[in-house]
């Protein structure tokens, strides 16, 4: 990047390590230098919780708020009915609008976390607020005349779906032509003059800014993240368990600080920049640390990380039981917890089947093979028995069920 941005928020963004593209860089820089600037990123309701995938984009309306202007979560109720087709090797599983109103509902708690709604603050809409309602002759006619199929064609999200020869739905190809209408609509109704998202997202936000300029002639800009890998290639936000979620009740705030607390030496630093408040000398300073001394900056990426997700205090007690968990050998109170009904344990229960439903293996042959190959401990000894069968006495204390040194989990009787 030659042109060194002056404005405080994209000096942030530039120099933590967010910015990959922009469509007009010196002009967003004199915008927002010029004064407040509205932005926005899109989400579609496609699952009851945002995941760690997400995160960067979130820091990244929440730097922008922090630096004087204003954020809007802009919720996918109408966009999620198509579903976005970008680098996705098939259509998305249509939702119906039950799931989507609670899909919805589940993920709007996680951005009350980074961003301050209300007054001249944040603003969370949602767009089947105008795309329910619109009228398809009326929207063909002043909407999809500005929009070049040759074009739309070459964008790199379509073109790789088919050069595979893999089938793209016309539903899911006016995807593109709804979230560029979306864009229109914010800049009429809210002044909106940016849309961030990831790399994956160019395509449909180029489309947004020139079809913002043809119907309002005004000039509107796009900021994309780039595409998150760690440092051995694999795509960040996914662990041993699936996907990193930001919602407690899907991911226990324990389990999102051991995923942090497991990144890799080399991440460190990086990670800090990106998802953190610490500054960036400080981030410097933790990733350069070798040794013993790299687990220490470890368990600080993960404190922040944490205490933005799930508060301060939440973070202190993961921290906490990780240190009985790991060093006193104890259960930790944190520690994700499967509660087996009495009525089930009657007959007993497999120590296969406690493996999996604890989360610990994703199905009966991957925990048998955690138990053969040495991998699972019941209360900190070997399992080498994989037909234990547990019942309700033999739980009559939690026990601490591990796979590996760094998994874990509390089994009890439910009631």
């Amino acid at each position: 990047m030659t042109y060194q941005p002056k404005s405080d928020f994209l000096s942030v963004m530039t120099e933590r390590g967010f910015v990959a593209d922009c469509t007009d860089l010196q002009g967003l820089d004199e915008a927002l230098m010029a004064g407040p600037v509205t932005a926005y990123i899109g989400y579609d309701a496609t699952a009851k919780s945002l995941h760690v995938g997400h995160l960067l984009n979130i820091m990244m309306l929440r730097w922008l708020q922090k630096t004087g202007h204003r954020p809007i979560t802009l919720m996918g109720g109408g966009t999620t009915k198509v579903g976005d087709p970008s680098f996705r090797a098939d259509e998305r599983p249509l939702l119906g609008p039950e799931q989507i109103a609670a899909n919805i509902a589940a993920m709007q708690g996680v951005f009350a976390k980074y961003l301050a709604y209300g007054g001249d603050g944040a603003l969370m809409l949602d767009n089947a607020e105008w795309l329910d309602g619109l009228n398809y002759l009326a929207f063909l006619r002043d909407i999809g005349r500005h929009f070049s199929v040759n074009r739309m064609l070459s964008f790199d999200s379509v073109k790789s779906r088919l050069d595979r020869e893999q089938s793209l739905s016309f539903l899911e190809f006016n995807y593109m032509i709804l979230q560029a209408y979306d864009f229109l609509e914010l800049n009429r109704r809210e002044g909106c003059a940016l849309q961030m998202g990831g790399s994956d997202q160019w395509g449909n936000i180029v489309n947004g800014v020139d079809l913002t300029r043809r119907v309002l002639g005004r000039e509107v800009y796009g900021l994309t993240t780039p595409l998150l890998t760690t440092s051995d290639g694999r795509k960040m936000g996914k662990s041993q368990g699936g996907a990193v979620w930001l919602n407690a009740d899907l991911l226990s705030p324990y389990e999102f600080w051991q995923f942090w607390r497991n990144t890799t030496d080399a991440d460190v630093g990086r990670f800090a920049r990106l998802f953190t408040e610490l500054p960036v000398a400080e981030c410097d300073r933790l990733g350069a640390l070798e040794g013993s001394e790299i687990n220490d900056a470890k368990v600080i990426l993960a404190d922040e990380v944490t205490a933005l997700c799930h508060g301060r205090a939440a973070a202190e007690a993961a921290r906490t039981t990780a240190r009985e968990v790991f060093e006193k050998g104890g259960t930790g109170s944190e520690l994700p917890t499967l509660a087996l009904p009495r009525a089930e344990l009657a007959d007993g229960i497999s120590i296969v089947q406690v493996i999996v439903r604890a989360g610990l293996a994703g199905s009966g042959k991957e925990a048998k093979r955690l138990i053969s190959e040495g991998g699972a401990r019941m209360n900190d000894a070997p399992l080498t028995d994989p037909g234990l069968i547990l019942d309700a006495a033999a739980l009559a204390d939690p026990v601490k069920l591990s796979a590996g040194r760094k998994r874990h989990a509390l089994v009890t009787v439910a009631g």
